[in-house]
């Protein structure tokens, strides 16, 4: 039971943590950017749901064109005339070679088949990976240029210094969603890794896992100079 993520239940943490940002920041950006997550969790977890479950058409098709593959590969032998008069080494070499070719391109053949539902589950993974891993970087823009450096004694904002309007405990709070955005998105990641052994998935789900991290060890750092700075601040 606790051995694996459930989908359902990271749905739901997204969901919650989405409206505390509401309740929190209503006119943020932030509050829609945790609204695509929740959309997205969503979208993971039913179609994670159908890679980890067997296309049992599939494999029925590609059972078929097998066998019915070799069936006509034994017809074809029975039509082989065998003539034993005249035959020299360069015929039987090059008996050996076609023969060579066929069982190469057979091969190829039933691997390209069998390989088929792997490649298309493969696709799909992927695919939702990459619209999260473009989420974890919205997610990180968002973040960017809150600074908690401008609490520092001294600071002086320019004419081009992005408006800041937070106190301390709400810069420190944004931050934080932040922080459990990444954390969720990484988890919503894993999904995907449970639901496929596919080596190639495992491992876009573990990079996104290290660019989740990487992050938001950037976002705590921040939140320690949150936490440092003045209690009385005031943005100026």
């Amino acid at each position: 039971m606790y051995r694996t993520l459930e989908a359902g239940r990271i749905v739901a943490t997204v969901e919650t943590l989405a409206r505390r940002i509401a309740e929190r920041f209503p006119e943020s950006d932030l509050r829609k950017v945790c609204a695509e997550l929740v959309a997205l969790a969503r979208e993971s977890g039913d179609r994670a749901a159908r890679i980890a479950a067997p296309n049992y058409v599939l494999r029925a098709i590609t059972a078929a064109v097998i066998i019915g593959g070799f069936v006509m590969l034994g017809v074809a032998g029975t039509q082989l005339e065998v003539k034993r008069e005249g035959t020299n080494l360069y015929g039987i070499l090059q008996g050996i070679e076609s023969g060579f070719n066929i069982v190469v391109l057979m091969g190829a053949a039933i691997f390209f088949l069998v390989t088929l539902e792997v490649r298309w589950k493969r696709r799909a993974a992927l695919a939702g990976l990459h619209e999260l891993r473009s989420l974890v970087h919205v997610i990180d823009m968002h973040q960017l240029t809150k600074d908690p450096t401008a609490m520092a004694e001294g600071a002086v904002a320019t004419e081009s210094s992005p408006e800041r309007k937070m106190s301390r405990y709400e810069l420190g709070r944004y931050l934080d969603y932040c922080a459990e955005m990444l954390s969720l998105a990484a988890k919503v990641a894993v999904i995907y890794g449970q639901s496929s052994k596919d080596p190639v998935v495992t491992a876009a789900v573990s990079d996104i896992g290290q660019i989740t991290t990487n992050l938001s060890n950037k976002i705590w750092q921040k939140i320690t100079l949150v936490q440092r700075a003045p209690p009385d601040y005031v943005p100026g």
